[in-house]
């Protein structure tokens, strides 16, 4: 049944069994909740871009690294990355072997390049004085290496990853350099990666920065490219934030044709018999999750009327550090009830100007005791959640293929946030 505005989880059963306030209800708000269907689709649709032997998806765990889900996604073959010591015990716990983790990072300590060495990984590396310090450790061994294509792309600058305003990745100008330290260090080099940027939404781009790639492969001194092993193009898949707009989402079978058309050929012309991988984060993961939280209390400032739950941008930061647009859904106690549209902004509880989720919104009346779904949480949202205002971090919750709801995540209490002084005050 549709409630106040509801229509996209409705027409998707996204909560399964229960309704969304009875989630909020018997678990608290704020409150993640994932959807199993929703994630393993996601998968499927990224494993079938391409029938190329070599060709694989690699999760990039930053989005969301709840082992639960995680686990999901290696059932549906994908493999995935490390970006900290961190995000590598995550893929542990939730099954992948080493020979399923890439440990692609940047400025990282020699402890931390030791410690992805004792586990077995494959190491990316972000500069020439990273691929030094990884030779002095791992002499003899395999290294991963990031270039820069030079093309980059976005809906923010903030994650915009390759080209002339970005700290990522080794310039191919430096390639003296980079094949004379593997030389120093008795190094093969076994994978080349890159990464132009997050959420786009037309195939071109990507499929450019891929040829660049793959240009520069053909181009590694004689010798090197037989010794490849990986090529990964990168992430960044846009998926339609604006639901309630009917946002076209971006075109996987085209892209899929593309890709497969592009590495097939290219593969077949210089006999590379390795891995070809892409590493979404976002389009695996958003889409599956939702954020509840409650509405506690309304007001107009001046002419400006404030809905103001417990979402705090502890809880979701990416309006407040991106702009980033979410959808609004609204249920009410009276599913029933029908409700004037107004012009509203959506504000949580922390004691900062810029903790807004939705501003100027034109949406149903929003009123005290609403239950509020945020959309399209699932990717970088319990991930960037933080204790700020000394807030507790939420509770996760997965709606199962069978729609039953299942805990993967207890919230925080007050003794979570002293746990690291204990002994200590």
């Amino acid at each position: 049944m549709s409630d106040i505005r509801s229509s996209y989880t409705d027409q998707l059963q996204f909560y399964g069994r229960h309704t969304p306030r009875e989630l909020a209800e018997t678990f608290g708000t704020p409150l993640y909740v994932y959807n199993e269907n929703v994630l393993r689709q996601r998968c499927r649709d990224l494993m079938g871009l391409s029938s190329h032997p070599g060709f694989g998806v690699n999760y990039s765990v930053k989005a969301n690294s709840n082992p639960v889900l995680l686990r999901m996604a290696r059932e549906e073959g994908l493999v995935v990355d490390a970006m900290s010591p961190g995000e590598l015990h995550m893929d542990l716990l939730a099954g992948f072997t080493p020979g399923q983790i890439l440990y692609i990072s940047n400025n990282n300590s020699v402890e931390e390049l030791q410690n992805a060495l004792k586990h077995g990984l494959l190491i990316s590396v972000d500069s020439v004085a990273q691929l030094d310090d990884l030779g002095r450790i791992n002499k003899g061994g395999k290294v991963m290496i990031r270039f820069n294509p030079g093309i980059g792309a976005g809906h923010h600058a903030k994650v915009v990853t390759a080209g002339k305003e970005t700290k990522f990745g080794v310039n191919p100008e430096q390639m003296d350099d980079v094949f004379a330290l593997l030389q120093k260090h008795d190094m093969t080099l076994a994978g080349i990666n890159q990464h132009i940027g997050s959420l786009f939404m037309e195939a071109g781009g990507y499929l450019d920065a891929a040829e660049v790639l793959l240009r520069l492969a053909e181009q590694l001194p004689q010798g090197a490219l037989q010794n490849l092993e990986i090529i990964d193009f990168g992430g960044g898949f846009g998926i339609p934030y604006r639901k309630y707009e009917g946002q076209p989402r971006l075109d996987t079978g085209e892209l899929g044709s593309r890709l497969h058309a592009l590495i097939s050929a290219w593969a077949e012309k210089t006999g590379y018999t390795g891995r070809f991988l892409i590493e979404p984060g976002r389009y695996v993961a958003a889409e599956c999750g939702v954020l509840l939280g409650r509405v506690h209390a309304v007001k107009n400032n001046s002419e400006k009327r404030y809905a103001g739950t417990d979402l705090g941008f502890n809880v979701l930061v990416r309006p407040a550090m991106y702009d980033s647009f979410h959808d609004v859904e609204i249920y009410g106690e009276n599913s029933h009830e029908k409700r004037e549209t107004m012009v509203q902004t959506v504000v949580g509880n922390i004691c900062e100007s810029g903790d807004i989720l939705a501003k100027d919104r034109e949406l149903p009346e929003i009123v005290e005791g609403d239950v509020l779904g945020i959309l399209d949480a699932g990717a970088y949202g319990f991930t960037m959640s933080s204790n700020y205002n000394q807030r507790l971090r939420p509770a996760e919750v997965l709606i199962q293929s069978d729609g039953t709801a299942r805990l993967i995540r207890r919230r925080e209490s007050p003794d979570d946030l002293a746990r690291c002084l204990e002994g200590l005050i």
